[in-house]
């Protein structure tokens, strides 16, 4: 009875299960879960519960000062209804997803194929091939912050160096990148992908070019396959998984996209870069609305979500594994 207490027990409160184990393997089941049971606690009070109490807070009107108070799905209703449905809800909802749709759709195919690209300069084994990797990869440990205040001075209308470059050698005046409702996008995009393109994408394609077998390359060049298709039918479904990987974590972190635009425009000019976590961020820390924020976190997460899941369901018609030949 007391062993079937203990085992039911420790079933209960996640512990290893010991019932039928030697004496050294019940040790060595306890030793690894107090190994890893920081993590566990960690995971529980910085992940878990903040989950949690997000989740339920975006249920309620809470304005950090005060208590929160059970309002259901009035939150969800008010960021619905916003304009363009001129329900009297929020009138920058669907502005701001509107931009950020906007931004994954230039960002993230730019992105990849930028990426790819220079994996596949950079596995040629050209000389001096360390030298251009390192450059390539830089720009990718510039904190964010650093990037954007140095494009900002460099995309300066008056003084900016790109714009000086543009001066002498078409004789034009530049546009004004960050300040006009043309050029803030596109100017965000160019330093977007001058972080990333060298980044850890392109680490993550070379490798995946560097694990195909050079077999498989002359066997395509018996049967009379020129370079094109070598790339097309060999060098492509080989590394699908590496693109799938890059193409769901670009999607993710493009629809997180924050402090590019909060250091650069701060969402302006009128808007024109006004992105749904900084609107998220207003809300929540501005305006001190953390139940709307909360619930804004939250429709972020599900779209995200119903994206990956889409992209991991559709991945089986184009994705190819060595495993499932």
């Amino acid at each position: 009875m007391a062993t079937a207490s203990y085992s039911s027990t420790s079933a209960a409160a996640g512990l290893p299960r010991t019932r039928g184990m030697t004496p050294a393997q019940r040790r060595e089941a306890i030793q690894g879960f107090l190994f890893i049971s920081p993590w566990i606690l960690g995971f529980l009070a910085f992940t878990a519960y903040p989950m949690a109490a997000s989740f339920y807070y975006s249920f309620t009107e809470y304005k950090i000062l005060g208590s929160p108070t059970w309002i259901g799905l009035r939150n969800y209703v008010y960021a619905f209804t916003g304009a363009p449905f001129n329900g009297g809800g929020d009138p920058l909802f669907w502005l701001a997803l509107l931009r950020t749709v906007t931004w994954v759709v230039i960002l993230v195919p730019l992105g990849v194929v930028g990426s790819l690209l220079a994996a596949v300069l950079l596995n040629r084994g050209i000389k001096g091939t360390s030298i251009y990797r390192t450059c390539f990869f830089l720009p990718s440990l510039t904190p964010i912050v650093a990037a954007a205040l140095l494009w900002a001075w460099i995309l300066q209308p008056d003084i900016g160096v790109l714009n000086s470059v543009i001066q002498s050698v078409a004789g034009v005046k530049g546009p004004n990148w960050l300040y006009s409702l043309t050029w803030s996008m596109p100017a965000m995009v160019m330093i977007a992908l001058w972080t990333s393109i060298g980044g850890d994408r392109m680490i993550i394609f070379l490798a995946g070019l560097q694990g195909i077998p050079m077999e498989v390359y002359d066997a395509a060049k018996t049967d009379g396959a020129n370079a094109f298709q070598r790339w097309l039918h060999v060098t492509v479904p080989l590394i699908s998984p590496s693109i799938l990987f890059n193409l769901v974590l670009g999607i993710i972190s493009s629809f997180r996209v924050f402090a590019l635009a909060f250091v650069t425009t701060g969402g302006g000019p009128a808007y024109a870069t006004y992105f749904y976590a900084l609107h998220l961020y207003v809300q929540a820390f501005s305006s001190f609305d953390m139940g709307y924020g909360c619930c804004l976190a939250w429709i972020l997460f599900a779209i995200v979500l119903s994206i990956t899941m889409l992209q991991i369901k559709l991945s089986n018609r184009w994705v190819y594994y060595e495993s499932m030949r």
